[in-house]
Parts: C-alpha cells; structure tokens; sequence
C-alpha cells in the first residue's frame, strides 16, 4: 500500500495515486495527501488515480468523501480515474458516481 501525489499550480491540481488496497489504514497518509497541497482548496481539482489500485472499502469510500468536502462540497472538481471493475461498481452502488466524475 502506497501513495504517490504530485501537484501542480497551473491549473492548480492534485493528483493522488494509490497502490495496492485503499482502506483504512491509509487515511493519515491519504489525509496529508491533499490538506494543505494547495494555496485555495475549492479552488482546486483533485484526481485520484486508482490504476494501481487493487481493493477498497467503506473505509475508503468515507475518505473520498472527506476529500470532497476538503476541495469545496458541491462544488467540488474531484475526478476518480482508472478504476478497475470492481471498485467501478462500488463506486456506483454508493452513487459515488452523482458526486465525483468517474473517468
């Protein structure tokens, strides 16, 4: 279990890469993975490039929301990329997918 960020400031974007499984003994290490990346957080977007990832859970389906609070609420640019099938569908079930672009 690993996470890689990059950030750059023109546009202002976070990109979060998570490998192996995305539950809860990543949420420090996802937490400081964004708060605190960028001079305006709504004014943000935030990628979470799940292409490596190979599991997650309710866990981690409660950070992504914390992020999407972080980064603005309802207002929020937060893009989730490279799903596989699995998380896909989770994703779907929790109607993840009216909050968060899927991509």
């Amino acid at each position: 279990m690993s996470i890689h960020t990059q950030v750059s400031q023109d546009p202002p974007t976070v990109t979060i890469s998570i490998s192996g499984q995305f539950n809860a003994m990543l949420h420090r290490e996802f937490r400081d993975a964004y708060k605190g990346r960028l001079e305006n957080p709504t004014k943000g977007h935030y990628i979470v490039d799940l292409g490596k990832t190979e599991y997650m859970d309710s866990a981690a389906l409660g950070m992504l929301l914390l992020l999407h609070e972080y980064a603005g609420g309802k207002s929020a640019r937060v893009t989730i990329r490279n799903a596989n099938q699995f998380i896909r569908d989770v994703l779907e079930i929790a109607k993840f997918d009216k909050m968060f672009d899927i991509v």
